[in-house]
């Protein structure tokens, strides 16, 4: 029986993937342990490893295709002693789990109700032809976020279903609104867009203009950036405490400690150090060394910092974890080895992911705030 290749769930939070290139093509024997392609997610570029042993029928995803869902198939081996094209056609996923369009859903912000409640908007085509809106989970949760209503989008998945760069794309598309005027016949469009909606990351760079200018698709990383930093600022309480430190005595410190590293071929940079003294700070105030998880406060009892490497898609943050039980030379050690292959895109989940707390420096470049 053929064996299907899924996309896999490379992180916990991992819902798309990009495939990157296939490292075998159709024919290639395949044992347990090769390499079959390299997946390309919002933080780093991962090789998948093949669990079962055959021979590649066919590919089913071509190298590049992004907003791939965990658990599509993208490939296919033919088990020992089966023969090509006796594969049978992959099954279509199932249908979310959806609510009937026909409800009443909140209208995009460049939309405005003239019958009904306030604020609400009926789609009558969608009511007249009683069809369910075919649109990913990740889609729906956007909408829902964003406020969109599913009718007004056309999908470019599978038999027409709506993915999450559709919505990106088409929040704002003036079909979508003239569609959805005509069909339900009691609602009006303003002549002119609205300011991009608080909350929403859609960039008002895509709203009509005679500037000259170029449109940059994001990639994995860039999208995930744009969207956590988004919900850092709507989720998070923030409270900001700025102070000018006097670091004399610490760059003294650096020269010697370095003076006593150099055999060792060890030489402490002042991020090290930044590093160190973050560690040593939550040790000593513990009740700053916490999260806010809704109606619970979280108390870690170890430091682990996350630091902030800048890389030229974007930025990513591996996690020296338990700093505050680390010496200078070894956190310094270790940053450098998880910084290069944080450039290099070889990290791996555990290495970025969690962290108590976070350090961006910024100082070499002059920057104060």
């Amino acid at each position: 029986m053929p064996i299907d290749i899924t996309m896999p769930a490379l992180s916990p939070t991992m819902e798309v993937g990009t495939l990157a290139r296939w490292m075998v093509k159709p024919g290639d024997p395949v044992r347990s342990g090769d390499i079959l392609c390299e997946i390309e997610t919002d933080k780093a570029t991962m090789e998948v490893e093949a669990v079962d042993e055959g021979t590649v029928a066919e590919l089913l995803v071509t190298e590049g295709t992004d907003e791939i869902p965990v658990g599509q198939v993208i490939a296919r081996l033919l088990a020992e002693g089966e023969v090509a094209g006796a594969a049978a056609p992959i099954a279509p996923p199932p249908p979310p789990s959806v609510k009937p369009v026909a409800e009443i859903v909140a209208p995009p912000p460049n939309i405005t109700a003239a019958a009904g409640q306030p604020g609400e908007v009926v789609s009558a085509a969608t009511v007249q032809s009683g069809d369910r809106t075919k649109a990913s989970p990740l889609a729906r949760r956007l909408a829902q976020a964003r406020g969109i209503d599913l009718a007004t989008v056309t999908g470019s998945g599978p038999n027409g279903r709506i993915v999450k760069v559709d919505l990106d794309q088409g929040v704002r598309q003036p079909d979508a609104r003239q569609d959805l005027s005509a069909s339900a016949g009691a609602v009006t469009a303003d002549k002119e867009l609205p300011p991009v909606a608080s909350g929403s990351t859609k960039s008002s760079a895509i709203l009509p203009t005679d500037i000259p200018s170029e449109v940059v698709k994001l990639s994995n990383m860039r999208k995930t950036i744009a969207r956590r930093l988004t919900e850092s600022k709507q989720q998070v309480p923030h409270i900001y405490l700025t102070v000018d430190i006097n670091l004399d005595a610490l760059l003294k410190l650096r020269t010697e400690l370095n003076a006593g590293l150099e055999a060792r071929g060890v030489k402490l940079s002042v991020n090290d150090m930044l590093i160190k003294a973050l560690a040593a700070a939550l040790m000593e105030v513990p009740a700053c060394n916490v999260a806010f998880a809704g109606d619970s406060l979280i108390k870690y009892s170890r430091a682990d910092i996350s630091v902030a490497v800048s890389l030229p898609a974007g930025l990513i943050t591996p996690v020296i974890a338990g700093a505050n039980l680390k010496s200078l030379s070894a956190v310094s050690t270790e940053m450098k080895e998880l910084a290069g292959r944080a450039k290099d895109g070889k990290l791996q989940p555990h290495e970025y992911q969690g962290g108590t707390a976070s350090l961006s420096n910024m100082g070499m470049y002059g920057i104060k705030q």
